[in-house]
């Protein structure tokens, strides 16, 4: 069994594969104040919740975009569960060639991703990932990975909308029953789902137009069961994508057999 760690700026997704079968997974906040103990315990439990042994664990591998993060969850895979863990960097082997000019400025879960979405649908792509920033990468049919955007996320714009703000209180982010808002909540949430949602087609069309190739559009990330749905750009959602990389990127690292991806 492999665990596959993604750590983020806002949670935490990680869970386990069983002969390239998800087994379980999870989503917890991110916290850099946790110990390795802390998090070592956490894991623990959820995995004797779900049933899995910690003894059938043979590898794991990590995504971070939280550098003070990353030797801390390193050490608790170590001392908890006896795996050295791999860590995703520009320098793993993805199978993508980079068109970028500093192939190590791109964010782990963006390499992940892309290399997913790459294997598994080999064709002209791009992934649009909704997490603590919004990023779209473009990947080539021929395996290129030639850049992308990145843009602030949903979440932390409504943040940023409710701290600088005195009188707009916090709501929920669900859809609105209409765009134009007959209160003041209603009117919060159209401007962020459906301004979100405008955001990504007037990206995704943008791109198509420089880059002169239509793409197939892939949705990821914790909030694209919210937002994909309101865009007409995104053609697939692919909430698991950034795990399903990671499995994917053990193996290629491990020189182990390819996992059999499903469309």
């Amino acid at each position: 069994m492999i665990i596959v760690v993604d750590i983020g700026n806002t949670n935490i997704v990680w869970g386990v594969y069983d002969d390239r079968i998800l087994a379980a997974h999870w989503r917890i906040a991110t916290d850099v104040k946790k110990t390795s103990d802390e998090y070592g315990i956490l894991f623990t439990s959820l995995l004797t919740a779900a049933g899995i042994s910690t003894q059938r664990l043979t590898g794991a591998i990590i995504s971070s975009v939280v550098p003070a993060l990353t030797g801390t969850v390193e050490d608790m895979l170590e001392q908890y569960f006896h795996q050295q863990p791999v860590i995703v960097s520009s320098d793993t082997d993805t199978g993508l060639q980079f068109r970028y000019s500093n192939p190590k400025e791109i964010g782990s879960d963006r390499l992940v991703n892309a290399a997913a979405a790459y294997h598994k649908y080999r064709r002209n792509l791009i992934v649009v990932d909704f997490g603590t920033a919004t990023t779209f990468c473009v990947i080539t049919a021929e395996g290129h990975y030639t850049g992308g955007v990145i843009a602030p996320g949903l979440g932390i714009s409504a943040e940023a909308l409710f701290t600088r703000a005195a009188k707009l209180a916090k709501v929920e982010l669900i859809r609105p029953k209409t765009v134009i808002g007959t209160d003041t909540a209603s009117s919060i949430q159209a401007g962020l789902l459906f301004g979100y949602a405008g955001l990504v087609d007037t990206v995704v069309r943008r791109m198509e137009q420089e880059f002169g190739r239509s793409c197939y559009v892939i949705g990821t990330g914790g909030l694209s069961s919210i937002l994909a749905a309101e865009t007409t750009s995104i053609q697939k959602i692919e909430p698991l994508l950034t795990l399903e990389g990671l499995e994917l990127l053990y193996r290629r690292t491990k020189g182990l057999p390819p996992p059999a991806m499903q469309i």
